[in-house]
This record gives structure tokens, sequence and C-alpha cells, in this order.
């Protein structure tokens, strides 16, 4: 029964597992109908309000969850002293804060037998009137900000409850192993001065560790000599020490920091990596000496550190142990790096400057500046000022650390941190940054920051300066600046320490510095958007995935790439305005056992870019040239591009030089063929051919195309009904407007417009039309419904005898309802559009509103006049002004038809069509597009989608209201988004089991938030819809760029209980075929293409309709269109077997239960299904149960 791609749901056999589970339709009724029977009183354990139940995603450790991070930092009395010393691991606990025992913090993590919290006045009043948080209006060089809302300032202060660091057994574990490393690296014997072969041999034959000598290795004649003393001091550095890290379920990472003495330095050693190659002898002593003392206790190896190739580290891991029961027990999550530095004052800050050069080989005396070597050696002699500048932050700013854990968690979640494969952007960065800030980088020198400030505050004013100072065309700098410092910031971003003479950004690569600003931006503008609650997709979303934040992605092999740079540059030359953003993702830095060579930095591995595409020129196939008079600019072009540049003359007489490139259609995408030509020529054809390039997956999976020309043809054709109707003479009243009303109209139909070949059944477009105000209209509703006809039919007459090519014909409907409309004017072009026009009257909904207050009126006419008023509403009010909102936002985001005719073909693959009105469904996706934080407008068709769907699954409709701004210009104000909210929150009063309303699906058109969902979907189809949608996500989550498009379209047909197989009769094909799928008869194809009565028939819709009349208090039938000609059914559980009555609402057998006393009524479902099928005919290929 399955058939096709592996199922979404079924996910076993796939490489990667994907945890979540996946209820079916049966488990989700049968769940519905336990909350339905559960006491209102009691169902809050079962739809808490999303605000109210935030999973924070930031655990506690495996060891401990209530640990803590060990504080090596200060109490507040020593504060002020410890600020000018360095901190001593022996001293460590004598720094400790008060901290409680580990049951006090376990009991504080969970909540229980905690006291209440301390309201926001009072923990402003126990601090010191100095340091109380201010407003946005109060001090500092630039605006900070408040809270958006008090539920926002909530979330934000649980969520720094759950991630501040706290003290367990892992804490404690590493505070141990830091004591006893530092007594084993005091305590080892000096190594006399040495050649550098002699000390490498020595330290090989005593201790099998090999120098992890950075690349170009030291001449083996080197006049230098290598010698090892006992270190001048050993601190604890980095955030574990200042408490400015989260606390987070990842390995636990300490930074101990040995500072070399400064006599085994020379005044030259700066130059030529001779610093480095000291360091790494002095680094493969302190290994050899710890490898000695604790090889039965520690797991070491070595690893570049933040994938810097000059500076090693020694990384020291807990080994598992044995438990008393001989059982193996696991090893604390934490590990030590082993930083030798140097102080900072063996070697002079100017000789150090980035515009300095610092490697002088002897054949290239004028060198280019070094500033990532300058930047880096001098990184290491600033290791003690560093601490002590993030620490006196931390003691005058009262806010200072938990805006660190806001910024760590922030640059997480999107990917970014301090080594260079994470972007150089990190902890540490973060930190140091706000210190800097905290006294200067503002006008005349004056702090941008506020002491004052909350630790928001100083969080949004730190994206703020990342956002709004372009720091690579002109550095932030903080204090006083020595030399050149300005000029050496072109290219790369510089912010520069005047005090310690330091570049802090000195790791981040350009592409890593604009996702920073971009992701900065983004951020500020979520956090000013009063209508999105920013909170998740600030602190909590990881937004790293490359198909939710790229729309291309391109892999190449590491070795085949030397220089990133340089390919960085000539991508960005060579696509220029066809993509907005190149983002380079490198390998991590790898790590070696001590008896090993220190491999090549990132060697081996897969450099990832992602490309976010400009919709708007990415398939332009002709490129113009600088003009051939400009002859400097026209050499460099032709330079560039090689023999694929050659001189055109065009249509407007220039004459320039100029790039073909093969449409898309040919095969390669134009993108594709760009970006092959640019490796191949600037890099090497191994590694164009080694080369993968991934591009939208999803889009192939639309037919005939993702273009928006597909609907222009009925686009066209309704411009000439307005011209063809509005020139009829001779009317009763003049027209007003014509109004479009349908998916075709809006760019938005799953199925293309009948002007697309292979249509054969062309689907009407609904139009309504309006007429001019007349007191002559009857003042009944009946009335007004034959007078609509009227109408109607004199423009059928007039159109047969005015235009040429079109066919009229009056359809009949709701023949049941007199109030109702009663007729259509169908219209169908010789070209093949067809449309069905209804008469939109006004006075209708005044007089159907008075019925409804009618007091006198039985029950039954007022909810017929009730049905009326929502009919009314939504076909002549609503779908009108929706169908242009849509149309519009399609226009303006060219992803977006094709989007959301993806996801309307997703909804059909999972059978959920028929309950989902599109009208919802295209909300959900243009919320992608005009709500799109925490990323921006998706620029393809594969990001809409699976950003939809990513938020879909986190959608929590029982508490939220789907609200979207339609307008794009921020049409919906604060008060409007009010008013839905409590109009939503009213339903949810009215309703509580959600028997009537269970989507909320409000817009700047539809503020009712109820016209498309009043009565549909059920509970079980939005829960079916969620478990669908939560599967989607987990299995892009796990595979991400293996992601099989196809996968996340198909579903079981095991979990109904049974499913009818249409034929192709269903559909608008014919019941005899050849072998090969046609026809078997030419002229019998060619008669139905020009009967004009079949015409908007569908008899897979109407069949459908007629079974939920007959057997949907029975059954639940679920269809997939003709995306899946299947009609599956749930047999309902409250037709389980009962006591015997007569007039049930379905086919029933008696039966005599053995246990039972009486006669008990079961549900006769064999002739029930026989009854489907006669009913079905030749629709029903064959039944399956």
């Amino acid at each position: 029964m399955h058939g096709g791609p592996q199922s979404l749901v079924s996910l076993a056999s796939r490489k990667v597992p994907v945890t979540i589970h996946t209820l079916s339709p049966r488990e989700i009724w049968d769940f519905d109908l336990t909350y339905a029977h559960t006491p209102t009183d009691r169902r809050v354990n079962m739809a808490v309000p999303a605000s109210k139940r935030r999973k924070i995603e930031h655990e506690s450790s495996e060891e401990d969850d209530g640990a803590s991070f060990a504080s090596f930092g200060e109490s507040d009395s020593e504060a002020d002293h410890e600020a000018e010393q360095d901190v001593d691991v022996d001293n460590a606990n004598d720094l400790e804060g008060d901290v409680s025992d580990d049951g006090d913090e376990e009991e504080q993590a969970t909540g229980r037998g905690s006291a209440p919290k301390q309201s926001r006045k009072a923990q402003n009043e126990d601090r010191p009137k100095s340091q109380k948080p201010v407003s946005a209006s109060d001090g500092g060089a630039l605006t900070a900000g408040s809270f958006k809302s008090n539920m926002f300032r909530l979330q934000v202060d649980e969520l720094l409850q759950q991630i501040r660091p706290r003290r367990g057994k892992r804490e404690e574990s590493a505070e141990q192993a830091l004591h006893a490393l530092k007594r084993t690296i005091e305590g080892s014997a000096p190594r006399p001065a040495c050649s550098v072969v002699e000390a490498e041999r020595e330290l090989l034959t005593s201790s099998k560790v090999t120098i992890p000598f950075p690349n170009p290795r030291p001449p083996k004649d080197a006049k230098y000599k290598l010698e090892y003393a006992k270190p001048a001091n050993i601190n604890v550095v980095g955030s574990f020490v200042l408490k400015t890290s989260s606390r987070t379920k990842e390995t636990l990472d300490v930074d101990m920091s040995v500072t070399m003495p400064s006599s085994l330095f020379q005044d030259k050693d700066y130059l030529n990596y001779r610093y480095f190659y000291k360091r790494a002898y002095y680094l493969a002593c302190i290994a050899a000496a710890v490898q000695q003392a604790h090889s039965g206790e520690y797991d070491l190896c070595m690893q570049s550190f933040r994938d810097d190739g000059l500076k090693p580290v020694l990384v020291i891991a807990p080994k598992e142990s044995l438990g008393r029961g001989g059982d193996i027990k696991p090893a604390p999550n934490w590990r030590i790096n082993v930083l030798p530095c140097v102080g900072a004052d063996v070697f002079p800050a100017d000789k150090l400057l980035p515009s300095r050069n610092c490697v002088r080989p002897a054949e290239h005396a004028g060198a280019e500046p070094t500033p990532s070597y300058n930047s880096s050696l001098r990184a290491d002699m600033l290791m003690a000022q560093s601490l002590k500048l993030v620490h006196s932050a931390a003691t005058t700013c009262d806010a200072f650390r938990d805006a660190c854990m806001l910024g760590s968690t922030w640059l997480r979640q999107r990917g970014l941190g301090s080594s260079i494969s994470a972007g150089g952007v990190g902890n540490f960065e973060w930190a140091a940054l706000m210190a800097l800030l905290l006294q200067g980088g503002g006008n005349n020198g004056k702090p941008i920051l506020s002491e004052r400030y909350s630790s928001y505050q100083l969080f949004k004013a730190s994206l703020q300066v990342f956002a709004m100072k372009d720091m690579s065309k002109q550095a932030v700098i903080i204090g006083q600046a020595a030399g050149d410092v300005r000029a050496a910031a072109t290219g790369l971003p510089m912010v520069w320490d005047g005090a310690r003479s330091h570049n802090l950004l000195y790791k981040v690569q350009p592409w890593a510095y604009l996702q920073l600003r971009r992701e900065a931006r983004n951020t500020l503008e979520m956090l000013g958007d009063q209508l999105y609650d920013g909170f998740d997709a600030t602190f909590i979303l990881r937004l790293n995935n490359p198909l939710l934040c790229t729309d291309r992605v391109l892999e190449l092999s590491v070795e085949t790439v030397k220089d990133q740079r340089k390919l960085y540059d000539i991508l960005k030359q060579g696509l220029g305005d066809r993509v907005n953003q190149l983002h380079f993702r490198l390998p991590s830095g790898q790590s070696w056992q001590l008896s090993a060579a220190a491999p090549e930095y990132a060697s081996r591995g897969i450099l990832q870019i992602g490309i976010v595409i400009n919709p708007k020129t990415v398939d332009r196939t002709v490129d113009h040239g600088p003009t051939a008079e400009n002859k400097t600019e026209a050499n460099s072009f032709r330079k560039f591009w090689g023999e694929k540049a050659e001189l055109r003359r065009f249509k407007d007489g220039s004459i320039s030089e100029s790039l073909v490139w093969a449409s898309g259609e040919a095969g390669q995408s134009v993108l594709e063929q760009i970006v092959r030509f640019l490796i191949k020529r600037h890099v090497s054809e191994a590694a164009e051919a080694a080369a993968s390039f991934m591009s939208d997956a999803f889009s192939p999976m639309l037919r005939p195309g993702v273009s928006n020309a597909t609907f222009q043809p009925i686009v066209d054709a309704f411009k000439q009904l307005e011209t063809d109707v509005k020139g009829l003479e001779d009317l009763p009243l003049s027209v007003r407007q014509i109004m479009p009303a349908d998916a075709q109209l809006r760019y938005s139909s799953i199925q293309p417009p009948a002007t697309v070949p292979n249509r054969h059944r062309p689907m009407p477009a609904d139009v309504t039309i309006q007429f001019e105000g007349s007191a002559r209209w009857p003042d009944e509703l009946v009335a007004i419904q034959r007078t609509k006809i009227a109408f109607l039919l004199n423009i059928s007459d007039k159109m047969r005898e005015a235009v040429n090519g079109a066919t009229t014909r009056i359809g009949l409907e709701n023949r049941d309802h007199d109030i109702l409309n009663q007729g259509f004017l169908e219209i169908v072009y010789d070209a093949g559009p067809a449309f069905r026009m209804r008469v939109h009257h006004d006075r209708e909904q005044t007089l159907l509103e008075r019925q409804l207050k009618d007091k006198s009126l039985a029950p039954s006419a007022k909810e017929a006049a009730a049905v009326g008023l929502a009919t009314f509403k939504r076909n002549y009010l609503r779908t009108p002004g929706h169908t242009q909102a849509i149309a519009g936002l399609c226009s303006r985001y060219p992803a977006l038809s094709a989007t959301i005719r993806l996801t309307k073909k997703w909804f059909c693959s999972h059978l959920l069509a028929y309950h989902i009105p599109e009208e919802v469904v295209e909300l959900m996706v243009a919320r992608t597009f005009v709500q799109p934080w925490p990323w921006q407008a998706p620029s393809s068709v594969q990001t809409g989608f699976l950003r939809t769907l990513h938020w879909l699954s986190r959608w929590d409709w029982r508490a939220e209201p789907l609200i979207v701004d339609l307008s794009g210009s921020a049409e919906l104000k604060q008060y409007d988004v009010q008013s839905i909210k409590t109009r939503f929150e009213a339903w949810r009063k009215l309703d509580p089991s959600m028997n009537r309303i269970v989507l909320f699906a409000a817009s700047n058109i539809d503020t009712d938030g109820t016209t498309y969902t009043d009565g549909r979907p059920s509970r079980v189809i939005a829960s079916r819809m969620t478990a669908l949608a939560k599967a989607a996500s987990a299995q892009i989550e796990e595979l991400q760029l293996s992601l099989e498009p196809a996968s996340l379209f198909s579903s079981p047909l095991d979990d109904y209980d049974f499913v009818l197989h249409l034929s192709a009769v269903a559909w608008g094909g014919n019941k005899r075929s050849s072998s090969k799928g046609r026809t078997a008869f030419k002229n019998l194809e060619l008669a139905s293409l020009d009967d004009t009565s079949s015409v908007g028939f569908d008899p897979a819709a109407l069949f459908l309709d007629e079974l939920q009349d007959l057997y949907g208090s029975a059954v639940l039938f679920f269809s997939g269109g003709a995306e899946r000609p299947v009609i599956a059914g749930l047999w309902n559980p409250q037709t389980a077997p009962r006591s015997w009555k007569v007039n049930l609402a379905y086919s029933t057998v008696p039966v005599k239960a053995a246990n039972a006393e009486g006669v008990q009524a079961r549900i006769n479902k064999d002739a029930i299904l026989s009854e489907i099928a006669r009913l079905g005919g030749d629709l029903i290929e064959r039944v399956v149960a």
C-alpha cells in the first residue's frame, strides 16, 4: 500500500534515525476524545499556553542536573582587590562567591522547594543606587532599548535562571584536575638549551612526544636554541573563571594559561615564527611531564587553539573509571586546554601592529603586512590583561555577566564561536567587546555602554554596535591608537583596544563578519517588531541549518582549495548581484596524538559554501561588462573571465564586453554554470571536478514550473473579462468593479491554470461583480437572489452578442437555501480560461444582520441567517481582499507563489487538503515571507517551504492565533493585534473543547480569524498536521543536505481503516486507455476538450462531499485531491458497540455479546463500504480495508 518515495513516518531504514514519533490519525483521535471528555479544570496540563511553557533548550550536564560552573571568580567583598591581581589556581576557591550545596542548587534548578522569585522592583531596590538599571534614554552614547513586553522580560529572566553557571560534580572534578596539573607542571624539571634537532630527538626518545611545530617547520640549522624552565605563572582564564558563559550540556572547556619565563626569549623572537617554535617546544615539555604523571587518569592530545594553526594546545580530558561494583563509570564531561603564553612586556607592542610585517624571508625584504600573525602573537601576550579587563567590567557592572550569557547564547544558536571555523566571534570576543564599550568607543571617547544598563539593554546595544558600525571600513578605536591603525582595518573588521594595542576581532573572516552583521540587524528588526514575539527566535532556535538559512550549497574538498579568502573574493566578484550573501563553513581543526606530527590546518574535510540568491537576477543569461572605450576595465574584465568574455553589439547600439550563459533548462542552472567556471579557471580543474553543487531540489516537484508566468495567461484573461463586461452597453446598472476571488488569480493554485498544456479540464476561476448602488433593488433576501440571476442572464445575453470567442451559461447553486446566492455566470474563453461570476450586493449583509437581531424569528431561521452572513462575508468581502493581498505579495516576493503551491502539495500528499482551507495554507506561507524572523524573507522555494514546515512544527494552535499582516506596510497596528488576540481568547473560553474553532487564522483583511476555519479543521486533523510537520522538521534537522525532498511528501496508508483508490475517471481521464497510457480513441479525447459542459466538473470532489453528507457521523474522510488520488477513512471511535437502539445515524447490525446483557448495535462496516463502492462506481478502482 505504500509505494513511491520512502515514508516520512517510517524512518527506521534510513542511515540517520529520526527520534520524533508521528502519531497515527487513530492515536490522535483516541487522545482527542480523551481530551474532549476531560473536565475543563484539568485540561490546563494538556494545553498550557506557549508563553507559560517555554522549553528552554539549555540543559544541565548529564552528571548533575543541578550542577553549576565552578566559580574561579570573586566575592563581592574581594572584587575591587582581585580586579588588580591575576587569578591563581591555588587561590581559586578563596575567590568563590556564595554558592549553595548541590542539593539546594538542584531544588532551584527544578523549581522544587525554591522560594518564589523576587520581583523586579525588589531586585532593583537591593542594588546600590548607582548600579540601578536605567531605561534607554538614561546615559550612554547609544540607546539600548528596554524590554518589548512584560512577557518578554519574564522569558529572559527565566532563561537566565536556567543558563547561569552553577557548581556541580563536573565542575568539582575539573577543579581537582586543575590543582593536580598545576602541581605537576610546576614540579617538572627544567631542560637545558639545545638545537631544534636535539630537542625533537630527546623528547621523542624519552617521552614519545613530537614537538607540534607549526608550518613552516623551523630549519634544522636554526641558530636559536630551545629551552624549558619553570613557568612564571599558571592561571585559569576564560569564561569558566569569569562565569560569563551559559551552562549547556556540551563539554565544559577550561582554559589554563601557563606563562613562559621571559628569559627564554630574545628580542627578535617575534619574527619569522621563532616565538611560536619556542612555544611549541615548551608545550611539548609540559605534555611530556603530564603524560608521565597522569597517563592513567587523563587522555592527552594536541589541538590547534581556536583553529589557529600557529598555536597548538594540550587538551586533557578524564578517562572512564570503574565503580564500586566493577561497572564502568562514565567520565565527567570536561576538558582542560593548556595554553602556553608570554608576558605582556616581552616584545614591544609597536612591533606587532597590524600594519607591520613580522615574517621576513631574506628574498622578500619588502613583504606585505602580517596582521593575523602579529595579532595571534599579541593575543598570547595579553591573556592576563584580557582576564583583568573582563573581570573589571563584571565588577563595576552588575548586569555584565548576564549580558555575556545572553550574547553567548545568541552566538551559539547561530553557529558562531571563537574558533576560526565558527566565525572567530565567541564568548570571549563578546565579553571583551562589551568591557571595552563600557570604557569608550563613542563620540569624543565616551563609553557607548552604561554601567547602569540592564542585561537586556547591554545585549541589545552590543548588537546595535555590530549592526550600525562597519568595522571593516572604519575601525572602532577604544583608547589611544598607536600608529596607522585605521588604514590597517581595510577589508577585515577591527576593534582596536588602544590600551593593549590589540585588534579584538583579528580572527574574523570577511564572510563571517558579514554574517555577524546580518544576524545582528535581523535580530534588532525582530526585537523592534511589536507584532512578533522574538524570544524563541533570538535565544532558543538553532539557526545554522544550511537548508533553512541558505538557498544553494557548494561543497569543495579543502585539499583542492588552499586559500579560502581568495576563493571568496573570486566568487564575490564573479557572482555579483546574483547573490546576496556567501557564507563559508570551514572544517574545524583536528586533534592528534602526542607522538604524531601536527597536521596541516584543515588539510582534510569539506568546505561548505552557502549561497543566498537574489531571485530577481539569479537566472539572468546575459551580463553586460565595461564598454569598449574603457580600456582599463575591459582588460581587467577579460583577464578575469578569460575566453568566456566576448565583445558584443547590443540593440541600443552600445558595444561592450559581455557574458552569455545557457538557460537553466539546459541541465545546469545559470548560477551553477558561473560557479563551476570560476572554480575551474581560478582554482583548478580538479577542484571543479570534485565540487558538489546542491540547487533547489524542491522546485522540480512543481509542474509546469515555479515561475509566476504560468499564471499570466489567466490574469490577462481576467483583465480581458473586465474590459468585455464593462464594455457591454445598455446594462441596467453600471459596473462598479469586478474582483478576483480565486487561487488561480492570486498565483497560488496547486494545479496550473487551464491554459497550460495537458490540462484537459479547466477549472473556472471565481470572480465577483458589483454594480453601482440603486434604490430599485428589492429589500428582501429571496428577491435579491432572483434579481441577481436576472442580472447574470442579461450579461450572458449581451456577451454572446458583443464578445467573440467566449461561451456563457448560467449555473445554479444552494438550491436548499433560498437566502444564499442562487446562481453564477460561467464564462469560457476559446483560449482556455474560464470564470464563474457572482453578483455582490451590499444590502444582503444589512438584511442578514437584521434577521440575526430579530428576536421573533425561529432558531432555525436565525441559524440560516448566521450561515448566510458568514458565507456572504467569506465570498464577497474576505476572499476578494485576500486574493488581491496574496497576488500583491507574490509580485513582491518571487518565491512566494511556488512556495504556496508546494506547501499545498504537501498538505494534499498527506491527505489533509479536504480539511485545511487553502486560504489558511496561504496565510501560513505568507507569514514566512512577511514575518521572516529570525531570517530575511526567503529567496527560493526550498527555504520558503522548509521554513514554513519549521514554523508549523512549533505552532501551538491551542494557545496561539495565526496573525499575518498581508499589507507588507505595517497596516496591522498594535491595537488591531490586541483586538484579534482578545477575540481568540474569547473563543477559547466560549469553546474550550475546540469543537468549533480549532485554528484561528487572522490577517489585516480578516480580523475575525474564523472566516475560513469555522467548523474545520477538527482537533484530530490539526493534531495530525502538527505531528507530520514535527516529523518533517526532525528529518530536515537530522539529514540536512542528505535530505530527499520526495520523502517529505509521503506518509503510509496503513494508519487508516480503509482506503479508496480512485481511477483516472475521477480526475478527468478516460476509463478506456491504451497500454501506453494514452486515450484509446483520439476522437473521444478531442470531443471532451471541446465540451464546455465539463468545465468545472470535479467528480472526485463531488463524490467526497456526498460521502461526507452520508457517512460523516461515522467516518472521518481524508483526501489528497489530484496530488494523491485516494480517499482514506477512519471509523469514528464513537461508533463502538453500544446498546441497541433504532434510528442511529449509521448502518448497524444487532450483536449478542457473550459477556453483556441484551443486544448491542455494531456498525456494519462491510455494508457501508459496499454502499460506498456502489456510489463511486467507475470512480473507484479498488477498495483496501
